[in-house]
């Protein structure tokens, strides 16, 4: 058991205090649900950009990108590089369309092109992306957060997340922008603080770190042979355009942002301040990794407690000499995610544990915060009041919204402590929004690209695309006699053929339908 020392423990307390203040401050102002969900269209763009930038720098980010480059390489770190891209075609085409709509939820347009199923199919993806986030970001948190305190992680869990629901129900938009913008600061430094405490603690500092780094192979970035079985630059590269274009183009947390500015041109630069921040931070964080990395196999006394913990937690009854053979067998992808944990609890000196662990507070409280919110909105706007009642008071929008929030906020515990027991929390949540977020990606594409497509041809593209992800998803699971039938690409693939699949399939039915109905009216006229 980890006792945190008082300084330690008062700052922790100050922080989470200081985030469900910002919440009572904002509360005052949450008298409809325009200002609950945009804020009234009155944050600055510079706000906007750090807060999108802190919910991409999610305790995914702060806690599964190190323990990613210590288990492998600098594969990952593709991913953003990505980023870019995506940005650029999310500020050419997706802003502006979603600020001249004028619609809160991304997804009202889906209805408007193909119909009730088109909206409803979207949502449903949305919120189990969300609940897979949501939740392995709780597990992240909860992971480093035992190592340091002791604590259960169930526990730990409960405990962050009624501090999120306050603040982000009492606050709405307005406060889980602000706080975000807090968060993302504070996390930044808590990186920073980190790095420089592995590197000074090395022997032979950073110049060693590196030798020890270039000679396993550390800072690579993956093949770039052109070979999409296996994680290659151009696998992540691929995947990463594809997630962060949805993330940017469609994902609810975003869109929901650019109406809370006062115009086209301010979304955008919140945008491109987010990928100006994003790609050096995590790089950071791909450098720490490589840092804890060096650090630990030159103190394999240390590497040795992990091992055991892991091999502990694999085998609770195990006898002492079958948990010593487990250990010797476990790679570095096996205890990545525990390196840092361990790090901060042996390492980092009283008053700036408190910083760290309120950075990694950070991490998780921004990106499920905007996520809660986010997701009451969607389920306010495209379940209740299209299915249940759409004439909503005032009052009833409001209190629904409060509800919605506080609900979706209690699943994402469910999900998180489902989670417990995962090998890569980083692994978990590409796998499971690549996913969920493929068909909801290429169905929106369909309609914003493909003008001529109707309802019927992208019904058909949407179910091809849902058989194409079931099979890729599921085929791995297929007795050996039919092998010949399993998925052969990369798990990260799973999102880019799912997206191309519905998009692809709908072109084709619709210029199908056109080569075809000239010819059933010639054929009426002859007759």
């Amino acid at each position: 058991m980890k006792s945190l020392p008082l300084i330690d423990l008062v700052i922790v307390i100050a922080y989470l205090v200081g985030m469900v203040g910002v919440g009572v401050y904002f509360s005052r102002k949450n008298t409809n649900a325009e200002q609950f969900t945009k804020a009234s269209g009155t944050i600055p763009g510079w706000a906007i950009g750090i807060s999108i930038y802190a919910t991409f720098l999610s305790s995914n980010t702060f806690l599964g990108v190190p323990g990613k480059a210590y288990g492998s390489n600098w594969n990952s770190f593709v991913f953003s590089l990505s980023m870019p891209f995506a940005a650029w075609v999310a500020t050419r085409f997706f802003i502006p369309f979603y600020r001249n709509t004028g619609a809160v939820s991304a997804y009202t347009h889906l209805e408007e092109r193909f119909g009730p199923w088109a909206r409803t199919y979207a949502v449903v993806c949305f919120l189990l992306t969300q609940l897979a986030r949501m939740g392995s970001i709780f597990f992240g948190i909860a992971l480093s957060l035992q190592a340091l305190t002791g604590y259960p992680m169930s526990t730990i869990m409960i405990v962050v997340g009624i501090c999120i629901v306050l603040y982000t129900v009492m606050g709405g938009m307005e406060a889980v922008i602000w706080t975000e913008v807090v968060q993302g600061v504070i996390k930044t430094i808590g990186a920073l603080v980190i790095l420089y405490l592995v590197v000074t603690g090395m022997d032979g500092g950073f110049s060693r770190i590196m030798d020890i780094g270039e000679a396993d192979n550390k800072f690579s970035l993956g093949t770039f042979a052109p070979d999409f079985t296996q994680s290659s630059f151009w696998v992540v590269l691929l995947y990463g355009f594809f997630m962060n274009l949805n993330n940017f183009g469609m994902d609810q947390n975003y869109v929901q942002r650019y109406h809370t500015t006062s115009s086209i041109k301010e979304a955008a630069s919140s945008v491109w301040l987010c990928v100006y921040l994003y790609l050096p931070v995590s790089l950071i964080f791909f450098l720490l990794g490589s840092c804890l990395y060096a650090y630990y196999q030159s103190n394999p006394e240390l590497l040795n407690i992990i091992r055991m913990q892991v091999a502990t937690e694999r085998m609770p009854n195990g006898t002492a000499e079958s948990i010593a053979q487990l250990a010797s067998t476990l790679t570095p992808a096996d205890y990545g995610d525990k390196v840092m944990p361990h790090f901060m609890v042996t390492k980092v000196p009283v008053g700036l544990l408190g910083l760290i662990i309120a950075a990694i507070m950070s991490a998780a409280m921004s990106t499920i915060s905007s996520g809660m919110n986010a997701s009451a909105t969607v389920f306010s706007v495209d379940i209740y009041q299209k299915y249940i009642k759409s004439n909503l008071a005032p009052k009833e929008s409001l209190r629904l919204l409060y509800i919605a929030t506080t609900v979706f906020g209690l699943l994402g515990m469910v999900t998180g402590i489902a989670m417990i027991g995962v090998k890569s929390v980083l692994d978990v949540w590409w796998m499971l929004s690549g996913i969920f977020a493929g068909g909801m990606l290429g169905l929106f594409l369909l309609g914003i690209i493909s003008r001529a497509t109707k309802n019927a041809e992208a019904l058909t593209a949407t179910l091809i695309g849902i058989v194409v992800i079931i099979w890729m998803t599921f085929s791995a699971q297929l007795p050996d006699e039919y092998a010949y039938l399993r998925n052969p690409l990369h798990q990260n693939m799973i999102m880019v053929v799912g997206t191309l699949s519905i998009f692809l399939s709908g072109v084709l039915l619709t210029r199908l339908k056109r080569k075809v109905q000239p010819r059933q009216e010639v054929l009426i006229n002859e007759e």
